[in-house]
């Protein structure tokens, strides 16, 4: 019943919503977002969470909450614009992005001279709409890795929904693994955009993020490492009620030293630090409504890595939506 609702929710969204007049739409996302922040439901407290190492401990609860109701109105706008970007002029996605720093003129500089790039992102802003950015810039399209969302209908809307704006899609679980078509995308000089600050595989690289300890994913390093390709990571953001923002940062260079796991921790360590600047110059526009700090992660996730890890070290699971 759950998956059914949904996907019955998705499908409004990509018929209804897109075609809604914007300020109807706005306002009921609006009220959507309000309602679910004050729920206080699982997803919103990891939220906080998360939010609460950005501002650090001597933050106050009321900080946190303001904070956590700015994100949650951010992520609603997320939505909102998914389900209508592909009926948003090209014009308009052009003017309305306002791009930071010449990581712009390198990236494309790389890519006219035959050397793949790679831009790792935080799920930060719209990532959706800096694709379709990108690419009305000169890209012509980019190669990305999508989670499969359930139910299967959810995933398969949104495959049709990013490659209609001139994505390819590889799918991260239930297919061949895509590192191997990754890589042979970047050695033909192509751009490949991977959303960066979680792992999904368990195999991901352990840094220090906000002062502790989170789990990242390797990919964007171990590809770069493989191939040559440049790592850049990219920020993004909402700028106002209607436009948006982004810094395509400096390459985060393979080491000169040290094995290939080596090289790939700390290119991680580097893209983590650069994340960090970039949450902290927007946090409300860090959507990150799943756990990333070691501390958070599930038991049977940290029984996994350890499994002798005494149950007196195990911490408690957040309760559940009411």
């Amino acid at each position: 019943m759950r998956e059914r609702l949904i996907s019955a929710a998705f499908a409004l969204g990509w018929t209804v919503i897109r075609r809604m007049p914007e300020p109807w739409a706005r306002a009921a996302f609006t009220a959507g977002a309000e309602i679910a922040w004050r729920r206080q439901g699982h997803r919103v407290q990891v939220l906080e969470g998360n939010l609460r190492r950005v501002l650090g401990p001597d933050a106050g609860g009321k900080e946190l909450r303001k904070l956590s109701r700015a994100a949650i109105r951010s992520y609603a706008r997320y939505y909102l614009e998914a389900f209508r970007l592909q009926d948003i002029p090209r014009e308009r996605i052009l003017d309305g992005m306002h791009s930071e720093g010449p990581g712009e003129e390198t990236a494309f500089r790389h890519m006219k001279a035959g050397r793949g790039v790679i831009f790792a992102l935080p799920h930060m802003g719209n990532f959706e709409q800096a694709g379709a950015w990108i690419i009305a810039r000169g890209a012509g399209s980019f190669t990305t890795v999508a989670e499969r969302l359930r139910p299967d209908s959810v995933y398969e809307r949104f495959l049709d929904f990013r490659e209609g704006i001139g994505m390819e899609v590889l799918p991260a679980t239930g297919g061949p693994h895509p590192f191997g078509v990754l890589a042979q995308r970047l050695r033909a000089g192509k751009l490949v955009c991977l959303v960066s600050d979680r792992d999904l595989t368990d195999s991901g690289v352990e840094v220090e993020f906000f002062g502790e300890k989170a789990r990242m994913a390797a990919g964007p390093a171990a590809l770069a490492v493989q191939t040559g390709a440049a790592l850049m990571p990219v920020s993004c953001w909402f700028d106002g009620d209607a436009d948006w923002g982004a810094h395509i940062h400096d390459e985060i260079p393979v080491p000169a030293e040290g094995d290939r796991k080596q090289k790939v921790q700390q290119m991680i360590q580097q893209l983590a630090r650069v994340f960090e600047r970039a949450i902290t110059e927007h946090p409300a526009d860090w959507h990150m409504l799943q756990r990333v700090f070691t501390a958070d992660l599930d038991l049977d996730r940290l029984r996994h890595e350890d499994p002798d890890r005494p149950r007196s070290e195990e911490p408690d699971r957040p309760r559940s939506d009411p």
